[in-house]
């Protein structure tokens, strides 16, 4: 009788300790990602490569799962590559028309699947951030934009003395991650949101001492 109970048992035993292991944060993430995929659907513009991410992405969202703040070296390393990949105006100009550039702000059209491959698209900038005190429908993800030049003392953007500012509010809007490894502002130049030209119009809007956000 003790033989054959010690013999039921033993298996027994080896499926419990099987179903007691837990599977690794890699395998969490490979099956939370094999979930996304099948629910996501495909519709108009909106495909399955909105799904991949770049290593940058990966580590950030491994952070965050963990609890766990980037390494230094990690984040240092993530940001120099981006600050690498900005490109710079063709031309050397930085600024464009702050009144467009406000219309770029206010709009959130275009990359959704009801849009085409057509439709330009926008800035949605006011979704995260104050910009001009005349809008009052604004998000509070990122900090007020209201004043941005005038603060920053920048009464010419043009001259010598406002050129560090300048260079690094583009650089911000080209790729964010230049400044902040896990930043969640969109890279808007180097992910393809915005041109070269729309990025000089809100560069306007932040800058342009005659733009109402310095007024």
């Amino acid at each position: 009788m003790k033989k054959s109970l010690i013999a039921w048992a033993a298996p027994a035993v080896i499926v419990l300790a099987g179903c007691s292991a837990s599977p690794t944060p890699a395998e969490y993430d490979k099956m939370t990602m094999e979930i996304v995929k099948k629910s996501f659907v495909e519709r108009g513009i909106a495909k399955l490569d909105r799904l991949e991410q770049d290593e940058a992405r990966i580590a950030c969202w491994q952070s965050e799962v963990s609890g766990k703040p980037l390494d230094e070296k990690t984040a240092k390393a993530i940001e120099q590559a981006a600050y690498k990949s900005v490109k710079w105006p063709s031309d050397g100009k930085f600024l464009g028309d702050w009144k467009q550039g406000e219309a770029i702000a206010q709009s959130g059209r275009g990359l959704t699947w009801s849009d085409n491959a057509k439709t330009v698209n926008g800035g949605n900038c006011y979704n995260c951030h104050q910009i001009t005190k005349e809008e009052i429908s604004f998000g509070t993800l990122g900090p007020s934009l209201y004043n941005y030049g005038k603060l920053r003392g920048v009464t010419n953007p043009n001259s010598p003395e406002a050129k560090a500012i300048v260079e690094y509010t583009w650089a911000k809007i080209w790729n964010s991650r230049a400044f902040n490894a896990c930043t969640k502002m969109p890279s808007a130049g180097h992910k393809g949101i915005l041109s070269e030209q729309q990025i000089k119009h809100v560069m306007a809007l932040l800058l342009d001492p005659q733009s109402p956000v310095n007024k």
